[in-house]
């Protein structure tokens, strides 16, 4: 029996996998149908980029496969996206910015290329903030635009990775890659319903759990990294899986979990998310989860003393490393930042370029950073937490600033404060010490806009966290799709 376009869009990433290897669904029909549907939401701006005829032709590579070898693929047909700052062999990789945008890698990305070796199909380029530097994905570059949120197109879907969640809300694909920096996978999805996922980096080398150095548009070395973003969180178990070789997640019930709610996480929150968030709480509770509340009342100081220094200085020479290493467009930092399109995005850059923060990097990084990690390890290990459980930005999303990309936001009357603080706020700790952070969705407001639930695990323990993940997601149900 032929499938329906609705029933087609509809498919989890397992799903559609299990489609595809049993021969219920052709591969080249599936992409078909999402191409298709990528052409009909052009208006969305969530792609850059769309290989139209690559994606065809892998797909028919996969049909033409005899059944016992697509079995053996574990992402067989499976389209994705991939954020604009991430490698993908001939297709462009523009990072959202003018300097960049004829830039075409020869080679993907590490974790691009596992996803592919298993059977994925790169179907284009997701658009995205002007050099990951926002949580808006209000692009301001001429060839990009800015990303509109499929439950409201006059609202922002978050950032910097806001293509590839606005993709995968609209039922675009099923799945993709974004990177994540400040919470830029966790936030995008927390405003668009979907589920976004940043593994553990820690300090690097055998901590850090998706390596691609110089295949990334960087920010910082210290704080950068690829993440799966998708529709739900057995689909982001799928994709690390493969990218990291891990096993099946390990099995577990809500009852008796023991999670941590960081009372600065849940201060000043906007009121509709406030009562989604307190709605999850009381069902989690009900299903045996004990909720320890926590004071941790220096995490925010301590974060805010590591934070900002990294992000300023380490592009100074993470990014004129890049610029060198591929051979880019432009050849030093100066002459990319003299064409940034977007305001916000070339204030920032101002204070790069000027080394503001420089004289406290490396109290950041070697003093007040460390301190963080241990505070962080402590309080799981003092109270035998198996996560931290907070609203994974203070407010819904907010309405498109075509002019300056970001500015400032009000929550709930109070006065204005700068956009990228207040999203920010609720990921930024995860990002700073490098532990792992999940955001799934946990309800919707009145109103009809979609609510994140972070959960931070233990540096390392990225499966057991997609685990608890899963479980909630079980109890708490994911969205239904924006009306498109």
């Amino acid at each position: 029996m032929p499938w329906t376009v609705d029933a087609q869009l509809a498919l989890t990433a397992p799903e559609a996998v299990a489609a595809i290897q049993s021969g219920r669904l052709s591969a080249t029909d599936y992409a078909a149908t999402l191409l298709a549907r990528a052409a009909a939401l052009s208006s969305l701006n969530a792609l850059t980029v769309i290989d139209l005829d690559g994606a065809l032709a892998a797909a028919r590579r996969i049909d033409a496969l005899p059944a016992s070898e697509k079995a053996r693929l574990p992402l067989a047909g499976l389209p994705i996206v991939v954020k604009d700052n991430i490698h993908t062999a001939g297709l462009q990789t523009s990072a959202g910015t003018p300097a960049l945008e004829r830039f075409v890698p020869k080679t993907n990305a590490p974790s691009v290329q596992r996803l592919v070796d298993a059977g994925a199909i790169v179907l284009g380029k997701s658009n995205m903030h002007e050099l990951a530097f926002g949580i808006t994905s209000t692009n301001l570059a001429p060839h990009a635009g800015p990303v509109r949120n499929p439950y409201d197109p006059s609202l922002i879907p978050g950032g910097s990775s806001g293509g590839t969640a606005a993709a995968i809300a609209a039922r675009i694909v099923p799945a993709g890659l974004g990177t994540d920096t400040g919470g830029s996978t966790r936030i995008p999805a927390a405003l668009t319903g979907t589920v976004g996922f940043r593994p553990s980096v820690g300090n690097g080398g055998a901590e850090r759990r998706y390596h691609d150095p110089l295949a990334v548009v960087p920010i910082s070395h210290t704080r950068d990294t690829v993440g799966p973003m998708a529709r739900t969180v057995a689909d982001i178990a799928l994709l690390d899986g493969v990218i990291t070789g891990a096993g099946a997640l390990p099995a577990l019930t809500l009852n008796g979990l023991r999670i941590g709610l960081p009372a600065p996480l849940w201060e000043g929150l906007e009121r509709q998310v406030d009562d989604v968030a307190r709605a999850a709480l009381k069902r989690l509770e009900a299903a045996g989860v004990a909720l320890v509340p926590l004071a941790m009342s220096e995490l925010e100081d301590l974060n805010a003393r590591v934070g900002g220094p990294i992000a300023i200085h380490e592009p100074r020479e993470d990014v004129l490393a890049w610029l060198i290493a591929n051979d880019a467009p432009v050849r030093t930092l100066a002459d990319m930042a003299a064409r940034i399109a977007s305001p916000d995005v070339r204030a920032i850059y101002d204070a790069v370029l000027d080394d503001a923060l420089g004289a406290r990097y490396d109290a950041a990084l070697n003093l007040w950073r460390p301190r963080l990690q241990q505070y962080i390890a402590a309080t799981f290990a003092d109270e035998h937490l198996d996560a931290l459980l907070f609203p994974t930005t203070r407010l819904a999303a907010v309405p498109i600033d075509e002019l300056n990309g970001s500015s400032t936001v009000s929550i709930d009357g109070s006065a204005p404060i700068d956009t990228m603080d207040a999203f920010l706020r609720n990921t930024d700790p995860a990002s700073t010490s490098g532990i792992p952070g999940l955001s799934l969705a946990a309800g919707m407001t009145a109103s009809g806009l979609p609510v994140g639930l972070e959960l931070d695990g233990p540096l390392g323990e990225d499966r057991r966290l997609l685990a608890i993940g899963v479980a909630f997601e079980r109890l708490l149900g994911v969205l239904p799709a924006p009306v498109l």
